[in-house]
């Protein structure tokens, strides 16, 4: 096919690429090393490469053959790497596990730099062009907390926004925003996370039981935190290694709760004082949020149980694991409309939402606010928007269709204001999470390219890099890669013109 000439640029990819380590092996395939790759795009020329994140995690397990450090859902002993991993844990007057830098899930902007990111504290350097690893970043020295987002979101300013969960203090568990400021051009030799701020902490609703969270909302005004159901036992988690479980384990879904939503005004870095919640339930993703008419506008991927995690164990990775592998619960696409400036004499009962929509706030009797979604519609993961329109009244998704499978069989485009879906799909392939490129030129919001690696089901046929017009959703070009390349679960398209020449 051919491509736009306005594609220049790298596409980087992340993910979990290496499984079994001498006689040992992983338990769960978020757990793998993590392997980065990227497509390069030059004068209508694709170029791959890929290589291993060479994290201490994986030098440490290279070196000894073995796994030697734990990961979410792998408990490694005992631990021959002493010096460079303190040890697991002094009992419980150090809860904190030291976590590992296998930074497996997604990859970051700051200024010109990039970082391969997880869920811990710490983040690792790399240059986008060559793949190599450069310094590891830890969080918890700049600010007190043990785990991060992988999706943090980035502002006009050039600031960036993220979450972490701080369980230092004993008995003051609670969710930290925080911002990383874009580095001052004089400064430059200066980390700009040595200018990191916490914009405010939201404290956990039970000490012991912190929510576990994988992204956050925000809007012009406004960050959406969901404190849901699906929790971490700190107490647990602490005696894990003495108990010889892995962390996952520490990890419950409790249906009999409600799932709290919280809303802090970016200026005034204060809580909405009103208590607005709904139903138990399980997200992953949001997708993107706005305001009208003094109501927020959220819109997320949910789930009814945890049980999508489960299903990624790699004793139920067999081959045929699409056919033996049901969700329980499909991932739903829900719109909430929380109407933030209501009519405090509102009846108790009555429904607070003025837009046209079906979903519903209702005052309660305490003052507190139920809300229920409208269903936008079902069976789509690994949401992408054009990143132009985040915190703005918006139109389109691109995702991959997941339906009762865990697996991804299509990519698909979705109007979220017609409900109409356009899809791409081709026999035995797997596609990964669709990346929106909007055009230089761009007059609408669909007015680009996605692009999306699949993964073939035969090993017999290669894996390609699709891309298609974000318009039509028609095939505009691929490129056919002869290597094996796993499924990876997120990444960024990074323009030529944001990449540093020195890093050539």
């Amino acid at each position: 096919g051919q491509l736009p000439t306005w594609l220049q640029g790298i596409l980087l990819r992340n993910g979990p690429g290496m499984h079994t380590i001498g006689d040992t092996k992983y338990n769960h395939w978020f757990d793998g090393l993590a392997l980065l790759h990227s497509f390069t795009f030059k004068n209508g020329e694709v170029y791959y490469r890929s290589k291993y994140l060479q994290s201490d995690t994986y030098n440490c397990n290279i070196e000894a053959n073995r796994i030697v450090v734990s990961e979410f859902g792998t408990m490694a002993y005992p631990d021959p790497c002493k010096n460079i991993f303190a040890k697991a844990f002094s009992y419980l007057s150090h809860t904190i596990p030291e976590f590992t830098d296998n930074c497996l899930i997604n990859i970051m902007k700051t200024g010109d730099d990039f970082y391969a990111t997880s869920e811990t504290n710490f983040i690792r350097k790399i240059n986008p062009r060559t793949l190599e690893t450069l310094e590891k970043v830890d969080y918890s020295k700049y600010i007190a907390v043990n785990l991060a987002t992988s999706h943090p979101h980035y502002d006009s300013a050039g600031n960036i926004l993220n979450m972490g969960t701080s369980i230092v203090d004993k008995g003051k568990t609670k969710y930290i925003l925080f911002k990383i400021p874009p580095p001052v051009p004089e400064k430059e030799k200066k980390s700009c996370f040595k200018n990191l701020e916490v914009v405010c902490s939201i404290p956990s609703r039970s000490l012991l039981h912190p929510s576990y969270y994988h992204s956050f909302g925000i809007t012009e005004n406004y960050i959406i935190f969901i404190e849901q159901p699906f929790k971490l036992d700190i107490v647990k988690m602490a005696t894990a290694y003495i108990r010889g479980v892995n962390w996952a384990s520490c990890l419950a879904y409790h249906k009999e709760d409600k799932t709290w939503f919280h809303f802090v005004d970016r200026k005034t870095k204060k809580e909405v004082s009103t208590k607005f919640y709904t139903d138990a339930m399980v997200l992953f993703h949001h997708i993107n949020a706005y305001e009208e008419d003094g109501h927020i506008i959220f819109d997320i991927i949910a789930y009814t149980d945890n049980s999508l995690y489960d299903m990624f164990y790699l004793k139920n990775l067999t081959k045929d694991f699409e056919e033996k592998n049901k969700l329980t619960s499909v991932p739903t696409c829900k719109r909430f409309v929380v109407p933030l400036q209501y009519d405090k004499d509102a009846e108790v009962g009555s429904n607070l939402v003025t837009l046209p929509s079906t979903a519903t706030a209702v005052k309660e009797k305490e003052g507190n606010v139920y809300c229920q979604p409208e269903i936008l519609c079902e069976g789509i993961e690994l949401p992408r928007i054009n990143y132009d329109y985040n915190s703005k009244k918006y139109k389109y998704v691109f995702a991959t269709q997941v339906q009762w499978s865990p697996v991804p069989t299509k990519v698909v485009k979705f109007n979220i204001q017609t409900k109409e879906m356009l899809q791409w799909e081709e026999e035995h392939c797997w596609p990964s999470e669709p990346i929106f490129v909007p055009n230089p030129d761009a007059r609408e919001e669909d007015d680009g390219v996605v692009l999306t690696c699949v993964v073939m089901s035969d090993p017999k046929e290669a894996p390609f890099l699709l891309v298609l017009d974000a318009k039509t959703f028609k095939e505009l070009g691929r490129a056919t890669i002869n290597v094996e390349m796993h499924l990876d679960l997120h990444g960024m398209f990074i323009p030529e013109k944001d990449l540093n020449p020195e890093t050539e």
